[in-house]
């Protein structure tokens, strides 16, 4: 099936949308194509891989790293979420887009969505990685106005949930030959793109929210899938690293955009 395109308004952009829907699960894509026919964008449905189908092993889920990383057992759930997101970098590869919106299925959005997704699109040269959500609560700096108040923005702090976010064709060959196989969960992986040199942001304040009335599809009972608090001898290390090299390099990155855009 060939990616249908959609035109940016104002930066003529060419962007494919793909939204995440599990089968059986026409209720959350009822509520999505109200929500996408609102904000003025079309997407296209990606069914989601439903890990307990899979066989396992597979080659796209590295289960030793994934112990030795995330301190986790396998959890279905978290292996088709992330490979269903990789699906649709793979998508977007094969399409003629230069830009691509990647949806879960329980995400709304502001009014001025669609406008302030197209603003962005004529600032791509700040980002790599646009996160339009989170669940997390960290503080974002700003470094660069939009529109209606908003502005490209950075985070120190690690940010949880991936439920709506744009990404170029940089960070799609990342995700699709860097990212697998699997070693940590879907939103905290793609939350590392500082570690490859690619240049991550927000839209801040946040132009959608997961903050859907739909129960989450992947957590379940998370301790029934930790190891024992032994096997984080490993764990604790890697987050520490992360944590530093988060701050130093995204830091880095938010000196080195406020500089440029204040001479600019």
């Amino acid at each position: 099936m060939e990616t249908a395109l959609q035109v940016l308004p104002e930066s003529r952009l060419n962007l494919a949308v793909y939204l995440i829907n599990m089968d059986g699960a026409e209720d959350r894509m009822e509520v999505m194509n109200r929500e996408t026919a609102a904000a003025g964008i079309v997407a296209e449905r990606v069914p989601a891989v439903i890990g307990r189908n899979l066989n396992f092993p597979i080659p796209e889920f590295s289960e030793l790293s994934y112990k030795l990383l995330h301190g986790r057992r396998l959890k279905h759930g978290e292996v088709g979420c992330y490979l269903s997101h990789v699906d649709c970098t793979r998508r977007f590869l094969a399409s003629d887009a230069d830009l691509c919106l990647i949806l879960e299925d329980d995400v709304t959005f502001e009014p001025d969505f669609l406008e302030t997704i197209d603003a962005a699109a004529k600032n791509a040269d700040a980002w790599d990685i646009l996160r339009l959500t989170t669940v997390s609560s960290g503080r974002k700096f700003p470094f660069r106005r939009l529109k209606n108040g908003r502005s490209l923005s950075i985070a120190l702090t690690r940010e949880k949930g991936s439920g709506a976010y744009m990404i170029n064709r940089k960070a799609a060959r990342w995700i699709t030959e860097r990212l697998v196989p699997m070693r940590l969960a879907y939103d905290i992986a793609f939350d590392l793109e500082y570690l490859s040199g690619l240049k991550g942001a927000f839209v801040w304040p946040l132009v959608a929210s997961q903050d859907s009335d739909f129960e989450s599809q992947i957590q379940g009972n998370i301790n029934a899938h930790k190891l024992p608090r032994w096997r984080y001898i490993t764990v604790l290390p890697y987050r520490a690293y992360l944590e530093v090299s988060r701050v130093l390099a995204r830091g880095g990155l938010l000196l080195w955009q406020t500089l440029v855009n204040r001479n600019g």
